[in-house]
């Protein structure tokens, strides 16, 4: 059994603010937007510096385990490990996941994040400790797709590399090809890692692909 996990203490929102001053959104509530909308989302990874982010669209209605993939799509992960959505003080995430958490199946992001301002975490490998802050940064009518990539920059980290230190460390030795470590983590990425590159393309192909 995995157990969920919360927040680490101080992590930053993306507002400057500190964990009690966060602008969180219960679950019930109240205010639904119409059918048909579309939720515009920043997703921030915590404490990369520089940001490591992803813009998306989505349909406001859309099930929590959908969104769990298409942010996996547009953030470039594998999808390999367990994952939840945090908000407040509630855990919502795949039930097999265990422990008192929500049935993501059953959750719409409309449900959490309402209008524009709303935010929660998104974290996914409870070992590594990936976190995603997430910003609705509008909400209204679809121009295009209801579901693509629309910005981003800087690659996705490797899988299972430690987590932000584990990667600044990675970062570190491929900068420096006299490291004993060099070829290893020239192997680990495929032989070449570039940290500041976004591919949009790449990542709404990978949403394309999305079931």
């Amino acid at each position: 059994m995995v157990t969920p996990r919360t927040p680490r203490e101080g992590t930053a929102t993306g507002t400057g603010e500190s964990g009690d001053a966060r602008r969180r959104v219960p679950v019930e509530a109240k205010k639904i937007v119409g059918p048909g909308t579309v939720h515009s989302l920043r997703i921030l990874l915590s404490e990369s510096d520089p940001p490591i982010w992803r813009g998306i669209e989505v349909p406001s209605d859309i099930r929590l385990d959908r969104l769990h993939r298409i942010i996996q799509a547009a953030m470039g992960w594998c999808d390999g490990h367990a994952h939840q959505f945090l908000v407040e003080d509630e855990c919502i995430a795949d039930p097999e996941v265990g422990g008192d958490v929500r049935d993501e199946r059953a959750v719409r992001l409309q449900q959490i994040a309402p209008e524009k301002g709303s935010t929660f975490l998104y974290v996914y490998d409870f070992g590594d400790d990936w976190q995603h802050e997430i910003t609705v940064e509008a909400v209204g009518l679809p121009a295009a797709a209801h579901v693509r990539c629309t910005g981003g920059a800087r690659a996705c980290p490797p899988e299972d590399c430690g987590g932000i230190p584990g990667y600044e460390d990675l970062l570190g030795v491929l900068r420096d090809p006299s490291d004993d470590e060099h070829a290893a983590m020239c192997e680990l990425v495929g032989g070449r890692f570039d940290p500041e590159a976004f591919d949009l393309a790449a990542a709404n192909r990978r949403i394309k692909q999305v079931r």
